[in-house]
């Protein structure tokens, strides 16, 4: 049972999380860097969003196994096969036709995908399943630096940032609020989502 409960969290972290991701693209106003970055390659290079999540996560594999000296955590390329399809899978089907006029519409859809990927963050990581290499990014940097998660995740971002406006991605007011609210989000969602998730597993033994 406790596997299940595992299983649970990992997959609906996910769904939520892509849900966020793809709310951010289509709101208009800037996504988040790393998705700035995806969709920047898929507009100048070619292949989907999702394609690129998996194509950019595989090389922070290797960056993340440098940053804490140990094996590069292959497993994760599940997770990644995951994410990118679900986040095609938001974009491409069920919101394709979305189009989102007006700044507040826009904002308010842009609100709604930051904090669902932010929760999304904070479920997922729960079940200690092998994480999206931006992800474990932030647990690296937080590893070998000794940072905190708020910290971590915004230079994650800001590193995301800067690959982003060398291929032109979506980049906005939008990013500019990710990039320093996510990491706070995480942080205020983390320790609900960890209460509630210790407290099933231990209904399960």
């Amino acid at each position: 049972m406790a596997f299940a409960y595992r299983t649970l969290f990992y997959i609906i972290g996910l769904v939520i999380l892509s849900f966020g991701v793809s709310m951010t693209i289509k709101a208009g106003l800037g996504t988040g860097a790393w998705d700035a970055l995806n969709v920047g390659l898929s507009k100048t290079v070619g292949l989907t969003p999702g394609s690129w999540v998996v194509i950019v996560g595989i090389v922070m594999i290797v960056v993340n196994a440098a940053l804490v000296k140990r094996r590069p955590d292959v497993a994760a390329i599940i997770t990644l096969l995951i994410t990118g399809v679900l986040i095609d899978f938001w974009l491409l089907r069920v919101f394709e036709d979305m189009v989102v006029t007006g700044y507040a519409k826009q904002f308010g859809v842009f609100v709604l995908g930051m904090v669902a990927l932010s929760f999304g963050l904070a479920v997922y990581l729960q079940p200690k399943f092998p994480l999206i290499p931006i992800d474990n990014f932030m647990m690296a940097l937080r590893e070998r630096f000794g940072l905190n998660l708020m910290v971590a995740k915004t230079l994650g971002e800001v590193f995301a940032l800067s690959a982003a406006f060398i291929f032109k991605g979506p980049i906005g007011i939008g990013t500019l609020i990710v990039t320093f609210a996510i990491g706070p989000l995480i942080q205020l969602f983390y320790p609900y989502c960890e209460k509630l998730y210790n407290k099933l597993l231990t209904s399960a033994r």
